[in-house]
């Protein structure tokens, strides 16, 4: 089977493996590929944590994070299959709970984003738009 017979995904994850297999015949080059792939992919874990709690797809940039380090490196594709499982297993009990488990789950959510909110000095910088000048609203930090 050549490449005219392949559907066009296939196509390019054939075009892919070949150039990835041309970086990997040379040391350096291949160095410096998993170099940039693992900035990268820390790059996005980390803003991928940071935007847990808030609204939004915190979990998604988090796997897609450990996803692009595993593309290179078999401690992340461990990583991401153990978290995966562990996620999942976490969002079926969650979805099992009471209305107060439930809510308690929101309410700590909310606290964690109105306390990074804060010490980020957020609240400082709108209350000034605002006319608000609260010592309070200030972030400590």
């Amino acid at each position: 089977m050549d490449d005219s017979d392949l559907s066009p995904f296939q196509e390019a994850e054939s075009r892919w493996r070949r150039w990835r297999a041309h970086v990997a015949a040379r040391p350096s080059l291949n160095l410096a590929y998993r170099i940039v792939v693992g900035v990268i992919g820390v790059l996005v874990l980390a803003a991928g944590i940071v935007a847990i709690p808030y609204p939004g797809p915190g979990w998604l940039i988090v796997f897609a994070g450990l996803g692009i380090l595993a593309s290179e490196f078999a401690w992340a594709h461990r990583l991401l299959h153990y978290a995966r499982q562990r996620y999942d297993k976490f969002m079926d009990w969650f979805s099992r709970q009471s209305l107060v488990v439930k809510g308690a789950g929101a309410l700590l959510t909310c606290a964690v984003v109105l306390a990074t909110l804060w010490l980020l000095g957020t609240f400082g910088l709108v209350g000034t738009w605002i006319g608000l000048d609260y010592p309070w609203l200030e972030s400590p930090l």
